[in-house]
């Protein structure tokens, strides 16, 4: 069986599936506030309960919030900081005493999908996350494309492509540089700038209601974020030309999205016809972690 672990900020999810993608056993655990240590035994720990729960041993992917420097072996650009700088894959497979496969949890999103989710039928799925933050993960041929440096599908961390005056010099990004698409998008983000603009500080939620409910201003709010969406996706169209695009994360529940967004990327593309789906993700907040379980799978 192939088990995958989710490690995320404030939980830690477990999953066994067979190879054939049915679900044997799933087991959620809170992620240890800030204790690298106290997170190590709590992955095994995880790990040992589901094999003990489905009696056999299982393979182990790991998805995280940050990806492991093919430079220096250690953990880079976690938003959980607590991980930055440590030797996560080699200190779990060291407690284990077996190989233990990590990668980036957008990578996880993506093969999850592209194996047997909403891109199970497509050869090049760029998988999108758009909540708190903004990522992505690239799977060629049901195999995720993770790059020289491991920073593949980093779409949030561009610059908002074909900017206006009023966009510039752009929004401060955590990541220390301005005007990063991340900062426009996100769900978080989507909330700043409609506080910025009417002063109110409601969340993405309660804009799209309003919006449904015909305010004005939150329906420029939105139709503000799909321009701006639109604009970044065109720019990874015009490089990847994927054959679908998959959306997940707190933003992929706006249904409306999923028409309007490519009408307003074709005015960006660089084509004469632009046809690419825009489609929500099959396995929903399921998917990093089944993922995680399929970087062992071959396909």
């Amino acid at each position: 069986m192939y088990i995958g672990i989710d490690l995320g900020g404030t939980k830690i999810e477990g999953i066994a599936l067979t190879k054939d993608g049915i679900e044997l056993s799933r087991i959620r655990v809170p992620t240890p506030p800030g204790d690298y240590q106290a997170g190590i035994e709590a992955i095994c720990r995880l790990i040992l309960d589901i094999e003990i729960e489905v009696g056999m041993k299982g393979t182990i992917g790991l998805g995280i919030p940050g990806a492991i420097s093919p430079a220096t072996g250690l953990v880079k650009n976690a938003n959980s900081t607590w991980l930055i700088g440590q030797k996560l894959d080699q200190d779990v497979s060291h407690a284990l005493k077996r190989e233990v496969r990590v990668t980036n949890d957008a990578n996880c999103f993506a093969i999850s999908e592209a194996i047997d989710g909403a891109g199970a039928n497509y050869n090049n799925v760029f998988a999108v996350i758009l909540g708190t933050g903004c990522g992505a993960g690239i799977a060629i041929d049901k195999k995720v494309i993770s790059g020289r440096h491991r920073i593949s599908g980093e779409w949030g961390h561009n610059p908002l492509p074909w900017p206006t005056p009023e966009e510039l010099p752009g929004n401060p990004c955590y990541c220390g540089k301005q005007g990063c698409l991340e900062t426009y998008i996100s769900g978080s983000s989507i909330a700043r700038e409609h506080c910025k603009t009417t002063g109110d500080t409601i969340t993405l939620e309660e804009i799209i209601t309003q919006m449904r409910a015909g305010n004005i201003s939150a329906k420029k709010t939105y139709e503000q974020f799909i321009n701006r969406a639109a604009r970044g996706l065109a720019l990874v169209v015009n490089i990847l030309d994927p054959d679908v695009i998959v959306m997940g994360g707190g933003v992929s529940n706006v249904t409306e999205i999923y028409a309007d967004l490519p009408i307003e990327m074709s005015k960006w593309v660089f084509s004469d016809v632009f046809n690419t789906p825009v489609i929500k993700a099959e396995h929903g907040d399921s998917s990093g972690v089944r993922g995680a379980a399929w970087l062992w799978a071959e396909r």
